[in-house]
């Protein structure tokens, strides 16, 4: 995978062209304080674009002094820009239009535009032609004045943000039914309702040289190591990319260069979640424009965890937690042990299970590894159709589909029964991974450890599993181990790994997210009581 990487790294460095000198264009306009001629430059910006709206009002009757209003149309709520212009702008104009007038000083004519638009909301102060660009993209409308090299820009974005809904692929039995939105704002705020203290900090940065995507960086000040923190910070700082859609170009941009079909940060679109993550000293990045949020650190074990865990008496999550262990090796090694066995180790098999899949197997024209591959490829196919075709008849598809096609392929001798239940099997187990990203590691692994156990048989399955394990546990998540704390071992940590103890117990957060350990204090009187 090393090499692999190696060699990918060279044919990008090979084909990517040298950058090109900045233009005048990509270097900071200031603003020139002549109105006419700043509208002039922002409209041409935008190619002269008709939705680019432009408002000149003067202060007093005789024209000396003129303030500009500059807003996209489409991107503004149309009833905010009229309350902005009308009711604010105009009405206040004669308190302070001789007073600009008047005024020799930028500082003072500064200072009398804020206070003219203070009283509008929240306001910040822009200072070159590329600010006020920016902010009218993002929906604000910018205040420009005659004789005046800086703005303002105010808040008038357009209301149409979805609202909180319950997530689509992190649903729980018990517990909070709220899930992120498309908007930043709305999800540091769902965050917030949750870990209401003043050590949760935000930096707020903008990503993509087109998009201009705003991205978040949260994280428990005193909780997180400040080394994973400056470790994102730098990573963040160096992408250099022209559009940020959604987190996944952030995650593939910043994850730890290693070859892996792992996934090396968590992503979630429930803020329970997340501010779990964050009491336990991981950090989370916020992109506007996705309901997903990324986590990181990241470890293998919390792949296998469900929000639901902590919501249910302990005894019934650590049952549930230890069927999802069990359905991850069912799903990385059904089909392979099905091949492996029947092809080589046919000793292994009770003689009345083995005449059984021998009867079954009579007739059937392909080796056990081409027939596993003929339905899991045609399960696959199956899945991807289900979640491709319109919802209302996607399901039924897949079901009948699966149903129809399994049980024609039986009738027509090209696939035993027991491969069938092998497949099946196989296909309800993944399903039990709570985390999606997983699953296709596994689906993916499950393909290779096949043609493994066809050539080599149980002892290729085993060199296999001894492959992956030496290949997790080389695997880093902004610095941390992937597989702690189970390698490197920590007893003390165990507490929430594979079981699930009660909260009263887990009184310490993991040694390898934080140096602030303690969670809660007097952990012993919280633990049950017993009458005497």
């Amino acid at each position: 995978m090393g090499m692999l990487t190696k060699l990918l790294r060279s044919w990008v460095a090979r084909s990517t062209p040298a950058p090109s000198k900045p233009s005048e264009d990509d270097r900071a306009r200031p603003i020139s304080g002549r109105l006419g001629q700043d509208f002039a430059v922002i409209k041409q910006a935008f190619g002269g674009s008709v939705d680019v709206a432009g408002v000149e009002i003067s202060l007093d009757p005789q024209g000396r002094q003129k303030i500009g209003l500059a807003y996209i149309q489409g991107l503004v709520n149309s009833a905010a820009v009229q309350d902005l212009t009308k009711e604010s702008l105009i009405l206040r104009a004669s308190d302070f239009g001789d007073a600009l007038i008047q005024s020799s000083s930028i500082a003072e004519k500064e200072a009398l535009l804020r206070n003219l638009i203070a009283p509008i909301g929240s306001i910040a102060r822009v200072g070159t032609i590329d600010e006020v660009l920016a902010a009218m993209l993002s929906g604000f409308a910018v205040i420009l004045a005659e004789g005046l090299p800086c703005g303002f820009s105010t808040d008038t974005r357009k209301d149409s943000d979805r609202t909180v809904e319950e997530p689509a692929t992190q649903s729980v039995v018990r517990g909070p039914r709220e899930g992120f939105t498309e908007s930043l704002e709305t999800n540091v705020s769902l965050v917030r309702k949750r870990i209401r203290s003043p050590q949760l900090w935000l930096e707020t940065s903008r990503i993509g040289r087109a998009t201009q995507t705003e991205v978040g960086l949260m994280y428990l000040k005193g909780t997180a190591d400040e080394a994973v923190i400056e470790e994102a910070r730098r990573r963040l700082a160096r992408i250099d990319i022209d559009g940020i859609l959604e987190s996944s170009y952030i995650e593939e941009l910043i994850q730890d260069e290693t070859a892996t079909l792992f996934p090396t940060m968590y992503n979630t679109e429930r803020p329970d979640v997340t501010a779990a993550g964050l009491l336990e000293g991981r950090i989370a990045i916020v992109v506007d424009g996705t309901p997903f949020v990324l986590l990181a650190p990241a470890l293998f074990i919390q792949f296998y965890q469900s929000a639901e865990d902590y919501y249910q008496r302990f005894e019934f999550a650590t049952l549930i937690r230890l069927l999802r262990y069990v359905c991850f090796f069912i799903t990385l090694l059904a089909p392979a042990l099905y091949i492996a066995i029947t092809t080589f180790h046919q000793e292994l098999l009770p003689s009345p299970l083995l005449f059984n899949l021998a009867a079954q197997r009579e007739g059937i024209p392909f080796p056990a590894f081409v027939e596993a591959l003929i339905m899991e490829v045609t399960f696959e196919i199956l899945r991807e159709a289900g979640v491709r075709l319109p919802k209302t008849v996607g399901q039924a598809v897949s079901i009948v589909g699966a149903l129809v096609i399994g049980q024609s392929a039986v009738e027509a001798g090209l696939v035993s029964p027991g491969m069938v239940i092998v497949v099946a099997i196989t296909a309800i187990s993944n399903f039990v991974i709570p985390s999606f990203n997983m699953g296709i590691s596994i689906r993916i692994l499950r393909f290779v450890l096949m043609v493994i156990a066809a050539i080599f048989g149980l002892f290729g399955v085993t060199m296999g599993l001894v492959a992956i394990v030496q290949h997790l546990c080389t695997l880093r998540s902004f610095g941390v181990p992937y597989m702690s704390p189970m390698a490197p071992y920590n007893n003390a940590d165990q507490k929430d790994t594979i079981l699930r103890l009660p909260q009263w117990a887990m009184f310490a957060r993991p040694r390898h997210l934080t140096r602030n350990r303690i969670r809660q204090r007097d952990a012993r009187a919280a633990g049950p009581r017993h009458k005497d």
